[in-house]
């Protein structure tokens, strides 16, 4: 992985004083590091049954559609309030201070349906649990998650107790 890896950049102090902040435009931008972590989400899902893949807002977008054309399954956004068009389902979750919430369309997932969420960096894990809740409000199951890049010195895994969490870079 050390040539993904090598197009990561960290950013000290952002958004605020103390976050070292994992930038993954570098490797957007590297079609050679890009196109090998499409590959490589792909190897690390490759036994997971999925019926679509669920991209979370934003860069969940990137991935997701690269790897759900991959594994020749429809995508499913994952979007902040206000943003799709049709009716849709609403998940909130807490934050550090406050809430937010997350909309899918309720017709873009039938019950019984397996899915794959998919976000570029689970942290402490919020926005993820909330994207799996919401999965599984319309009756469909989330058969894993997969990340670019996972911060296992972060909470996250209180967030998603039970849950198949995969990631191709891992800093502890």
């Amino acid at each position: 992985m050390q040539d993904i890896e090598q197009h990561i950049r960290d950013i000290p102090d952002f958004p605020k004083p103390g976050i070292m902040f994992k930038d993954i435009t570098p490797l957007l931008g590297n079609h050679t590091a890009f196109q090998r972590s499409i590959e490589e989400l792909g190897k690390l899902t490759a036994d997971v049954k999925c019926d679509a893949v669920i991209g979370i807002e934003s860069r969940g977008f990137l991935f997701g559609t690269a790897l759900a054309l991959a594994k020749g399954v429809g995508f499913v956004p994952i979007r902040k309030p206000g943003k799709l068009p049709a009716d849709v389902v609403r998940q909130e979750y807490s934050l550090e201070y406050g809430t937010d919430a997350i909309e899918m369309h309720r017709d873009a997932l039938q019950s019984g349906q397996s899915v794959i969420v998919i976000d570029d960096l689970i942290a402490t894990g919020g926005t993820a649990a909330a994207a799996c809740d919401l999965v599984e409000s319309v009756g469909a199951q989330v058969s894993a998650l997969g990340f670019v890049i996972a911060l296992d010195f972060l909470p996250w895994q209180d967030k998603l107790p039970g849950r198949d969490v995969r990631a191709l870079l891992r800093y502890s």
